[in-house]
C-alpha cells in the first residue's frame, strides 16, 4: 500500500510538472510540421448537424449585448436554422440538397474554408472552419492531440463543463445559486450517484490498473486536462472567460478578483456519472411495479391480479416492434414461472427516504423561486426517450453501400450538452460529437471508413432489494433504524453527506440558504425508501451494476476512435463490448452494417423476478457479487442482442429483441419506433434503392408524426364509425379527425414560417381528447386505486407541448410537464388503448390485457364512452388545451409545441417548430473501405 501511495504521488508530481511544461510550451513559437491529412473514405457523403451551434462561450460583454441588442457571438446558433428548416423542406429533399440542412462531415478543412488556426503547443494545431466553427484538432503526438482536445473543449464549453462537474457531485447550488431547479437537480444526482472524493479517485486508480488500454486512456485524460487548464489560465489572464463566472460571483467583473478552479481527473468521473445516469442506466422501478401488483391483487384477487399486472407490465410483449426482426432470441431478465425471493411491500407502508437535513433559509422550502435554475430540476428524474437510428443494408441501398441516419436525442440546450470536434493524431482518427468535458474521444461519430451511433437501451441493470433493518443494541427495529442485516450481522449504514450553501448573485436572486444532502448506503445499494414486508421493517435499496464504475466505458470509446482497433463490423462489436452503459450501438461502413447492445447485465440468482423487489439474502444476490467493488458476473457478450447485415435496423428506445425484456411498463403494440419501422419497411418494399435523402425523408416524416394519430386513431374511428354519428358537433369533430388521418396525422406548419398547423383543429381535438379517452376507457374497469398505481408506473401522455397530462401519480409523470423539449410520444398508454380497442372490436390480439375495459367489452357501450369524451374534448377552447407559459400566449398551438433551446448560460436562442428528432444527427454512406 505504501508503494502504491508513493507511486500515485509521483504520478501527481509528474502531472504537475507536465502542466508547467505545457504552459511554457504554449507560449513558445509553433514549429511542428503539419501532418498529412487522414484518409477519408466517405467520398463527401458524410454529414452531421448539432444545434444550436458550436460556440458555447460568451464573455460578460457578449451576454450583455445579447440581452440588450439581441446579438450573439459567432457560431452560437448557426446550425439551428438548417436543423429547423428540414421540417418544411424534407418532402422534396435530394442527396445534393442534404448540404442545405446538414454540415459537411468530411475530414479536414479545405484551404479556403479555414477561419482560424491556433497552436497551443508545437505538437498540436486547432483549425476552425468558416462554416460552423468546429475545431479540427491535429496532433503530431498523442499527448498533443489530447491536449488540443481539452483546449478546444474549454474554448467552446468551459462554463457547461464546470456546471456538470458540480452537478455530478451534488454541488450545483453552491456553485451556481440556490434556485429551486438547481436544488432539485443536485438532489436527484446525489440520490443516483453519491461518492466521496476518495471513491472518485479509487475508480480512477482501479481503471488505470486494469490494462494497457485503460492506462493509455488515463494518460489521454491527463493530457486533455492539461489542455483545459491551460485555457483556463489563458482566458482568466486575458479576461476572455465565460461571463457566467462574473454573474455568479466567482470573479469580480471590475477587478478580475476570483478564480476558475482547475479540472482534475476526479472531475471527469463526476461528469461521467452524469452521462451514465442520464443516458446509460436502466431498471430500478421494482418498488413501483410492486405497488401496481398489489393494487391489481386487491382489485381482482391474487391469481387474476397477477395476470392483470403482468399484462400491463408488457415485459416481453409479442406485438412490440423490435430492432432485431430475423427471429433472433436473446433471453434476459425474464419473469420466472415460479418467482423466488420476491419481497412485496405491505400495502401503504412505503415511504421515501429522507434526503435533505439541517436546512436553513431558502433551503428549508421547495417552493418555486423567481430565479430559474441553470438546468431543469427534473433533468434526471423525468423519464427520457432518447435517440433514434435508421440503418439500411447495402443490398437495398443506392450504389450498393449501406446508408445510415442516426443520432442521440439529448435535449435542446444553449449551449448543447454535446460538442462537435475532429481528432487526428497517433492512434486517434474521428469526427463527431462528445459530451462537454469528456471530449478526449469522439463518442458518437465517424472514423476513416466507418460511422457509429447509439440509442439509449435502458435494459434492467438496477435491482431493488428489501434489506431487513436492525439495531446494534438489540432493541426492536423500526423504520427509522439505520442498521441492517448483512449475512446475519447487524451492520450500520454508511452515511454519505454533501453540504451545500448559497447566497444571492446577479444571476440568481434566490435568498441565502443551506442544507446537507444525505444518502444512506448498504452493501445492497443505496437506500431509496423504507417500508415493511410481512410486518418487518426494511429499507428498499437500488443496486446498479455500473455504480462505482462510472468511467469504465472509456476503453470502448477509445477503441471506437482508433482506426487500428475498429476496421470491420466484428471489431466494432468488440469495441462496444467494453462499454458498460446500456446503449444500442449501430455501425455502417462501405460494406457492412452491425448492431450491438452494451451494458453490464448482472446474472441474477435462479428464480428471481427482476421486475419486483428482492429479499436481501445471500441466495438471491447477483452471482459472484462483491459488494466492496460492486462487481458480479455479467452476461457474456454472446448473450447480448447483436447482429450483422440485417436488411435494416431501426431503434427509438424500443425493444431490442425477442425475449430481451424491457425494464418499465408500456412497451407494447404501439411504440414510437413503429413510426420508423413502418417507413423503412415501406422504402425497402417499394423496390427502389434507398438513398441518403430517402432515409432522411423517412426519419423526418416520423419526426413530425403524431403517434396517437397514426397508430391509435384508426382504432378509435373504427369504434366510433360502428354506428351513425348523428350529433352535428360530434360529426364535425370526427370528420376533422378523419381528414387529418388522410393527411398523414402530421404536426406540420401550413407553410414555412406560417406558425400554424395544417389540420390545426384536429390536432387540438386529439390533444384534448387523449387524457379524457384514456380515463373513460380504463378508469371504471380498473378502479381508482389500480388506475392511480398504473399512472405512477406509466404516464398517460407525452405530447409535444408537455400538456394534456390527465391525472398523474409518482415521479415518472414529471416527464409530461416538461414543455418545449422536442422529444415526445415515448411514454404513454398508446399500447394499452390499442390492445383494448382491438379486443373490443374482435380483432386478434397477441399479448392482450387482463380483460376488455372499454365499455366492459361491449362495443356499443365502448363507443358511447368514447363519444362522450370526444364531446368534452371538442368543446375545449385552444386557450384551455394550450395554456400560457413564459414563452407562449394562451391558445397558441404552434408555440406550445415549439422547441426552446434551454439556456444554460447567459445567451439565449430563438424557438423553432417542433420535431421529434435526434439533437445530433449523422447522415452517412461510405463509398470505399480500407
Amino acid at each position: 500500500m505504501q508503494r502504491r501511495i508513493r507511486t500515485l504521488r509521483l504520478q501527481a508530481a509528474a502531472a504537475l510538472a507536465g502542466l508547467l511544461t505545457a504552459t511554457a510550451l504554449a507560449a513558445a513559437p509553433a514549429t511542428a510540421a503539419t501532418p498529412a491529412p487522414a484518409p477519408d473514405y466517405c467520398g463527401n457523403r458524410c454529414h452531421d448537424i448539432l444545434p444550436p451551434g458550436e460556440n458555447g462561450n460568451a464573455t460578460l460583454a457578449d451576454i450583455l449585448a445579447n440581452r440588450l441588442l439581441g446579438t450573439r457571438p459567432a457560431h452560437t446558433d448557426d446550425q439551428l436554422g438548417p436543423y429547423a428548416a428540414l421540417a418544411n423542406s424534407y418532402p422534396g429533399l435530394t442527396d445534393v440538397g442534404l448540404r442545405s440542412f446538414f454540415n459537411d462531415a468530411s475530414f479536414g478543412v479545405p484551404a479556403g474554408q479555414v477561419a482560424s488556426t491556433l497552436q497551443p503547443r508545437p505538437d498540436v494545431t486547432i483549425v476552425r472552419d468558416k462554416a460552423t466553427g468546429v475545431p479540427h484538432i491535429t496532433g503530431t503526438t498523442r499527448y498533443g492531440t489530447e491536449y488540443g482536445a481539452g483546449y478546444a473543449a474549454a474554448q467552446d464549453r468551459l462554463w457547461l463543463m464546470d456546471l456538470f462537474r458540480h452537478v455530478g457531485r451534488g454541488q450545483l447550488s453552491s456553485f451556481a445559486g440556490g434556485a429551486a431547479d438547481n436544488r432539485a437537480l443536485e438532489q436527484s444526482f446525489w440520490q443516483a450517484a453519491p461518492y466521496t472524493e476518495a471513491e472518485l479517485q479509487q475508480q480512477i486508480d482501479t481503471l488505470a490498473a486494469s490494462g494497457p488500454r485503460a492506462a493509455q486512456a488515463m494518460a489521454d485524460a491527463g493530457a486533455y486536462l492539461d489542455g483545459i487548464n491551460a485555457y483556463i489560465d489563458t482566458a482568466y489572464s486575458s479576461r476572455t472567460f465565460p461571463g457566467e463566472y462574473d454573474l455568479t460571483g466567482h470573479i469580480d467583473p471590475l477587478t478580475n478578483a476570483g478564480s476558475i478552479d482547475h479540472f482534475r481527473l476526479t472531475d471527469l468521473v463526476a461528469l461521467a456519472s452524469v452521462v451514465g445516469a442520464l443516458f446509460g442506466a436502466g431498471g430500478g422501478g421494482e418498488v413501483q411495479s410492486a405497488q401496481v401488483k398489489l393494487a391489481a391483487e386487491a382489485r381482482y384477487g391474487k391469481a387474476e391480479g397477477d395476470r392483470v399486472w403482468a399484462s400491463f407490465r408488457e415485459a416481453d410483449d409479442p406485438e412490440a416492434v423490435a430492432t432485431l426482426h430475423d427471429g433472433q432470441r436473446f433471453p434476459y431478465a425474464q419473469p420466472p414461472a415460479d418467482p423466488q425471493g420476491t419481497a412485496m411491500p405491505d400495502p401503504g407502508s412505503v415511504v421515501p427516504e429522507k434526503l435533505v437535513y439541517d436546512a436553513t433559509g431558502t433551503g428549508a422550502t421547495t417552493a418555486a423561486t423567481a430565479a430559474k435554475g441553470v438546468l431543469p430540476g427534473n433533468l434526471l428524474t423525468a423519464r427520457h426517450g432518447m435517440s433514434n437510428a435508421l440503418v439500411v443494408s447495402g443490398r437495398y441501398a443506392a450504389d450498393g453501400h449501406p446508408v445510415a441516419v442516426f443520432g442521440p436525442q439529448t435535449g435542446y440546450f444553449a449551449p448543447q450538452l454535446l460538442m462537435l470536434e475532429e481528432l487526428q493524431g497517433p492512434g486517434i482518427s474521428a469526427r463527431g460529437a462528445a459530451f462537454a468535458g469528456l471530449s478526449f474521444y469522439v463518442q458518437l461519430g465517424r472514423g476513416q471508413d466507418y460511422a457509429w451511433s447509439a440509442t439509449s437501451a435502458g435494459q434492467d441493470i438496477t435491482d431493488s432489494y428489501a434489506v431487513p433493518l436492525c439495531t446494534t443494541d438489540g432493541s426492536p427495529a423500526t423504520l427509522a433504524s439505520d442498521s441492517y442485516l448483512w449475512h446475519g450481522r447487524c451492520t450500520p449504514m454508511e452515511r454519505l453527506e454533501r453540504k451545500d450553501s448559497w447566497k444571492p448573485t446577479t444571476a440568481d436572486s434566490t435568498g441565502a440558504g443551506s442544507y446537507t444532502l444525505v444518502m444512506k448506503r448498504t452493501r445492497y445499494g443505496l437506500v431509496t425508501s423504507r417500508g415493511t414486508v410481512g410486518g418487518t421493517p426494511v429499507a428498499f435499496t437500488a443496486l446498479r451494476s455500473t455504480y462505482r464504475h462510472e468511467a469504465d466505458s472509456i476503453v470502448g470509446f477509445q477503441m471506437l476512435n482508433d482506426p487500428a482497433a475498429v476496421h470491420s463490423a466484428a471489431t466494432f462489436q468488440e469495441a462496444a463490448q467494453h462499454i458498460n452503459y446500456t446503449f444500442n450501438w449501430f455501425y455502417a461502413d462501405a460494406v457492412d452494417t452491425a448492431y450491438y447492445n452494451s451494458g453490464d447485465n448482472p446474472v441474477r440468482a435462479d428464480g428471481v423476478d427482476p421486475g419486483l423487489p428482492v429479499l436481501a439474502e445471500p441466495q438471491y444476490e447477483w452471482r459472484g457479487y462483491d459488494p466492496d467493488a460492486n462487481t458480479a458476473e455479467y452476461t457474456p457478450p454472446a448473450q447480448h442482442p447483436q447482429s450483422v447485415n440485417q436488411d435494416y435496423y431501426i431503434s427509438w428506445n424500443n425493444k431490442q429483441a425477442d425475449a430481451f425484456t424491457t425494464a418499465g411498463f408500456g412497451n407494447g403494440s404501439v411504440h414510437r419506433a413503429d413510426l420508423l419501422d413502418d417507413r423503412v419497411r415501406a422504402l425497402l418494399g417499394s423496390g427502389a434503392k434507398v438513398t441518403r435523402s430517402a432515409l432522411v425523408r423517412a426519419m423526418e416524416s416520423a419526426a413530425l408524426a403524431d403517434l396517437r394519430g397514426e397508430d391509435v386513431l384508426p382504432d378509435l374511428l373504427r369504434v366510433i364509425r360502428s354506428g351513425a354519428v348523428t350529433d352535428p358537433a360530434l360529426a364535425g369533430a370526427v370528420q376533422k379527425l378523419e381528414t387529418w388521418r388522410a393527411d398523414g396525422t402530421l404536426r406540420r406548419e401550413t407553410s414555412a414560417g406560417s406558425r400554424r398547423y395544417a389540420d390545426a383543429d384536429a390536432v387540438r381535438i386529439m390533444d384534448a381528447w387523449w387524457p379524457l379517452l384514456v380515463q373513460a376507457e380504463f378508469r371504471a374497469g380498473l378502479g381508482d386505486p389500480l388506475f392511480t398505481a398504473l399512472t405512477g408506473a406509466l404516464q398517460l401522455n407525452e405530447s409535444p407541448s408537455g400538456g394534456q397530462t390527465g391525472p398523474v401519480s409518482g415521479s415518472v409523470s414529471a416527464n409530461e410537464s416538461i414543455p418545449h423539449k422536442g422529444s415526445a410520444f415515448q411514454y404513454g398508454w398508446w399500447s394499452y388503448v390499442d390492445k383494448d380497442l382491438r379486443t373490443v372490436l374482435g380483432d386478434p390480439v397477441a399479448g392482450g390485457l387482463g380483460g376488455p375495459y372499454c365499455g366492459g367489452g361491449d362495443l356499443a357501450r365502448c363507443r358511447s364512452v368514447l363519444l362522450e369524451s370526444l364531446r368534452q374534448a371538442a368543446a375545449q377552447p385552444a386557450a384551455q388545451v394550450y395554456p400560457a407559459d413564459d414563452v407562449c400566449s394562451a391558445g397558441d398551438q404552434w408555440c406550445a409545441d415549439t422547441i426552446v433551446q434551454r439556456p444554460l448560460g447567459g445567451v439565449t436562442d430563438g424557438k423553432v417548430s417542433w420535431q421529434n428528432r435526434p439533437t445530433y444527427q449523422q447522415v452517412v454512406q461510405f463509398t470505399s473501405h480500407r
